[in-house]
């Protein structure tokens, strides 16, 4: 009975942390304030009754591995991580590496809008398998959608594909990949030794599907205005700066090749396509002191660009050991609701897609971890085909939201409604999602033997 009445106190305090995340509240503060919570609760609930999860530790041990522990074995494994993955993104900006990119595609569309659209749409996607942060999607937007407009495409559908194709970009991107890798290892060390190496056949073939639903979606939309009505050419809203040489281009995508074809750790491989990158478009110039204060500069810039998004990460670290503390009394009041076999599960998550928009229950970087707990603790899932699940549900909908970052600067840039663009966004998220859902079950479902 107390477990009973502890979860149900739970999840009263969850829909509230649900809530908050809907109204774009400050989600550092939501999430120290709900690891508290559910500590606290937690605490309660094993005095009363002995928790599994705390057996052999003292109220100290708990609370420092709840506000201690957590945050420094995120620092430690996922961090460092994004920080280099932003220094190289400011690297693709800086030496105008990504603009050129998309300027030759502006002249390989010519006056053909929905060809330029497409085009656009898949340099974006494949710079954001390795960039990452507010930053470097700002300074594409500033490029990509003016152009897109200039084509006579709406600024809804515009902002839509844009950031349709992050999203897309993103379920390949490595920085992405282990900052969710570790929000689950933190729920199961089982989590720790899945790598990208593992991972990256179902991210690109997922980076495929999503951008052809959101490009078929944006086209649709298209139609249904009555076409692109062309307002002036495309190339004046290109920046006319010098372009980055041919040879260049490849370093958007030298990461995630050094990765996957030699294992190469991810922090060398950006450090490495980094200075390629630097190399060939001759930013190496001006002596020793000029070339270190230029790379400082980078990396300063960089941590800038993901700088919102640390306190937050380091807090959900905190959430995320609430939540191991916290599964046992949400399993005792929802617990029998999650089916313990790949196909039931993939079918109801494919139900609860729309969930992990507002930063919902299903979202691993919103309020899902204690469900996450929940559903890794009632059978023996195979890592390799949870994790693409649970990646599915988190990308795919956070990175069309309102709540994201970059979302909500684009609706102010493009000065679009929301309500207009959540028309697109989430039925796409949801179509997207299941989809992939159901890909992820046909290729690794059979893993749970």
């Amino acid at each position: 009975m107390t477990e009973i009445v502890i979860g149900i106190l739970m999840i009263a305090t969850f829909i509230g942390m649900v809530v908050y995340c809907v109204k774009g509240h400050n989600l550092m503060v939501g999430f120290f304030v709900m690891a508290t919570l559910w500590l606290i609760l937690a605490l309660i609930g094993n005095a009363i009754s002995p928790n599994a999860s705390m057996a052999d530790k003292s109220v100290l041990d708990v609370v420092k591995n709840v506000y201690q522990e957590g945050p420094e074995g995120y620092a430690k494994s996922i961090l460092v991580n994004i920080f280099f993955g932003a220094f190289f993104g400011r690297i693709l900006v800086d030496t105008g590496i990504a603009a050129t990119l998309i300027r030759k595609v502006v002249e390989l569309g010519g006056d053909k809008p929905r060809l330029t659209m497409v085009l656009l749409c898949i340099v974006t996607a494949l710079c954001f398998t390795s960039m990452t942060g507010i930053g470097p999607v700002i300074s594409i937007a500033v490029i990509v959608l003016p152009i897109l407009q200039a084509l006579g495409i709406s600024s809804v559908i515009s902002l839509f594909v844009f950031m349709g194709s992050i999203m897309a970009g993103i379920l390949a991107n490595m920085t992405n990949f282990l900052q969710y890798q570790g929000i689950l290892a933190s729920l199961n060390d089982s989590f720790s030794s899945y790598t990208y190496n593992d991972y990256y056949v179902f991210g690109f073939i997922s980076m495929a599907i999503a951008l052809v639903i959101v490009l078929l979606i944006g086209n649709i939309a298209l139609s249904r205005k009555g076409g692109a009505a062309k307002n002036w050419a495309a190339g004046s809203v290109a920046p006319r700066s010098e372009n980055a040489p041919w040879y260049s281009w490849f370093s958007v995508i030298l990461p995630v090749v050094l990765v996957i074809t030699i294992k190469c750790p991810i922090i060398l491989a950006f450090i490495v396509s980094g200075l390629y990158a630097l190399l060939t478009c001759r930013k190496f110039r001006g002596g020793f002191a000029a070339i270190c204060r230029m790379l400082a500069k980078q990396f300063a810039d960089g941590a800038v660009d993901v700088a919102p998004m640390v306190g937050f990460l380091l807090t959900l670290a905190m959430f995320n050991n609430a939540a191991n503390y916290a599964a046992p009394y949400f399993k005792a009041v929802i617990g029998g609701i999650f089916p313990t076999t790949a196909l039931a599960l993939t079918l109801l998550f494919v139900v609860l897609v729309p969930l992990g928009f507002f930063r919902g229950p299903t979202n691993l970087v919103g309020s899902g971890t204690a469900i996450a707990a929940v559903v890794l603790s009632i059978a023996q899932w195979p890592v390799g085909f949870m994790y693409p699940l649970f990646a599915v549900m988190t990308i795919v909908p956070q990175h069309l939201d309102i709540t994201q970052s970059w979302v909500a600067w684009g609706l102010g840039y493009s000065k679009v409604s929301s309500k207009d663009y959540m028309k697109l966004s989430i039925p796409t998220g949801w179509i997207a999602g299941a989809i992939l859902c159901l890909v992820a079950y046909f290729m690794y479902g059979g893993l749970m033997g």
